[in-house]
């Protein structure tokens, strides 16, 4: 199984081909525009294993912009004591959907000794 770990604002995704994951908004990007991963800490695959340090240079992930969407809702609640102060919000933060298409290797094959 083919797999790799992005990074993407300040969090890290493990990933494989076909699967959709909902990252923290990206700017300027449109539906079904091609998103390529700027960092790929980890690759794996049956045959080889890639880790950077930090990041891997010669795997590219690449992606489809699905769309965006709301996460869920995060709970803020203010509170004094004996003074009878309670004040409750809620929060979605916008997310940016994403469908991993491809992750490659890039450069040349090693020659066999």
């Amino acid at each position: 199984m083919k797999y790799a770990v992005v990074q993407s604002g300040n969090k890290q995704y493990k990933v494989s081909e076909g699967d959709t994951i909902a990252v923290e908004k990206l700017t300027d990007i449109k539906p079904n525009q091609a998103y390529f991963f700027p960092k790929v800490l980890l690759f794996v695959d049956e045959a080889q294993r890639k880790v950077g340090m930090p990041a891997v240079g010669d795997v590219e992930v690449a992606a489809t912009v699905i769309g965006e969407v709301k996460g869920i809702k995060i709970r803020v609640a203010k509170f004094k004591a004996k003074s009878r102060y309670r004040r409750v919000r809620g929060f979605r933060a916008m997310q940016t959907q994403l469908k991993i298409e491809k992750i490659t290797v890039k450069g040349k094959a090693k020659a066999e000794k």
